[in-house]
């Protein structure tokens, strides 16, 4: 590859980019598998092995692993404005998306039809996060000391509610001491097994020389670290200034800036942390709320975290983040103020680590103790699981009757999953229109 010029154009790489934006459904592992499909498979721009490198380091991050490849391929191939603009059109379009969906539903969702509707998509969600979790226990827990850190995270969480950071740091020392013991078992993976090998070579190959900008410079790291430093100071500061720290929008600000960086393991290892925050610390929203927050993400094109912006968006409307007469201004700022602080990170870890990725191709480190963070997250997310399914099939409490009717959809919706293999959207869907006719039927 030449060393001044990428080959590929740039304005087809960011016309891909931005149809990508549209049809990235299917949560991280459909996306990945397109982009390999897209990619590797049919545009021959990059071979299979320096995919799955970029794949490999994105997995050590904290953050949106899909929306963080994009952007790493896109730096790439096309210096720091590629890498930016191809992780930017990847949310933009589930970016507008969920603010328009949030302000329907919080003006819409009253009516009984829009309530019947997401009476049937709960108990979905549920099953689809118990379906997650297993999905990616299968993958990770390859080993018996890992499935004892995942049990032990489960446990630690359920019967002593440990702060989930305090697991996450617990785990990473845990699997670093299992990486000097059983160096062994700490092979390469890559993590999503759909993927296939090209038979024709590729613009970017095995062997083309590293690029001018992807070749490691402590100035350059230097330059990248402090423009992302004031990229968070210079609105924090802003925030605090203008509104006080305890103020709503700095508040939502900087809790989803900490999940943003102590969350590894994608959309669904965030979950337990902003449930966790959002309902039981701070009250913002309820627990049908965040539920439907994921399974409008779900829905959506894009990564699925991007159902904190639904969060920020209805906490900044209900609780009047900018004043009783402003609500949806109220809204809105509160959205993009947290998609902001929860991306940003993603931005900066790439266009900072991916030259020093870059120099050691042949060796990705850290192995260990993503793989006891990735066991620990199983965990969590077990326990949200059953945290859901509890307020799901007890909206009362304990001392209620059970909701028979979401046993029955959740059920359905586990066997869609489980036994058909039914795509998550397909399943919504179907639970959204028998929530509807059971609703029907039931009145």
């Amino acid at each position: 590859m030449n060393q001044q010029k990428c080959p590929i154009p740039f304005k087809e790489a960011l016309t891909f980019w931005f149809k990508l934006g549209f049809i990235s459904f299917g949560g991280p592992a459909g996306q990945v598998a397109l982009m390999h499909e897209e990619l590797v498979n049919k545009r021959g721009w990059i071979s299979e092995k320096r995919f799955l490198h970029a794949l490999n380091y994105c997995m050590l991050l904290p953050g949106p692993e899909a929306q963080q490849l994009a952007t790493y391929l896109g730096w790439l191939m096309h210096r720091s404005v590629g890498g930016i603009l191809a992780g930017l059109f990847f949310i933009l379009p589930s970016l507008l998306l969920m603010l328009l969906l949030s302000w329907l539903y919080l003006t819409y969702g009253h009516m009984e039809l829009v309530s019947d509707f997401f009476f049937g998509i709960k108990p979905v969600v549920t099953a689809i996060v118990f379906h997650a979790a297993i999905r990616i226990a299968r993958r990770s827990l390859t080993s018996a000391p890992l499935k004892i850190i995942a049990l032990l995270a489960f446990l630690s969480i359920v019967l002593f509610d440990v702060p989930y950071p305090a697991i996450v740091f617990v785990a990473a020392l845990c699997g670093t001491l299992c990486g000097v013991l059983w160096p062994e078992k700490q092979g390469q993976t890559s993590g999503h097994g759909a993927i296939k090998e090209p038979s024709r070579p590729a613009i970017i190959d095995d062997d083309s020389p590293t690029p001018a900008h992807a070749i490691f410079r402590r100035a350059h790291m230097l330059r990248v670290a402090l423009i992302g430093l004031l990229a968070f100071l210079l609105p924090m500061a802003f925030l605090v200034k203008t509104y006080g720290p305890d103020h709503l929008l700095t508040a939502l600000s900087w809790f989803f800036t900490k999940a943003a960086l102590l969350t590894f393991g994608g959309a669904y290892a965030v979950l337990p942390y902003v449930y966790h925050g959002v309902v039981e610390e701070f009250h913002w929203l309820t627990p049908g709320q965040m539920i439907d927050s994921l399974a409008l993400g779900e829905t959506t094109p894009g990564p699925l975290i991007m159902f904190v912006t639904f969060v920020a968006f209805m906490t900044g409307y209900l609780k009047e983040a900018l004043g009783p007469h402003l609500l949806f201004e109220g809204g809105l700022v509160a959205g993009l103020l947290v998609t902001w602080f929860t991306f940003l990170p993603s931005f900066v870890f790439i266009l900072l680590g991916g030259p020093l990725v870059e120099s050691t191709r042949e060796d990705i480190r850290f192995k260990a103790p993503l793989s006891a963070i990735t066991a620990a997250v199983v965990g969590v997310i077990f326990n949200l699981a059953l945290f859901l399914a509890y307020h799901l099939l007890w909206p009362e409490g304990l001392e209620g009757s059970m909701d028979l009717a979401s046993l029955s959809l959740a059920m359905i919706a586990g066997i869609a999953l489980f036994h058909y293999q039914r795509s998550v959207m397909e399943v919504i869907i179907a639970g959204g229109l028998m929530g509807l006719l059971m609703r029907h039927l039931l009145h």
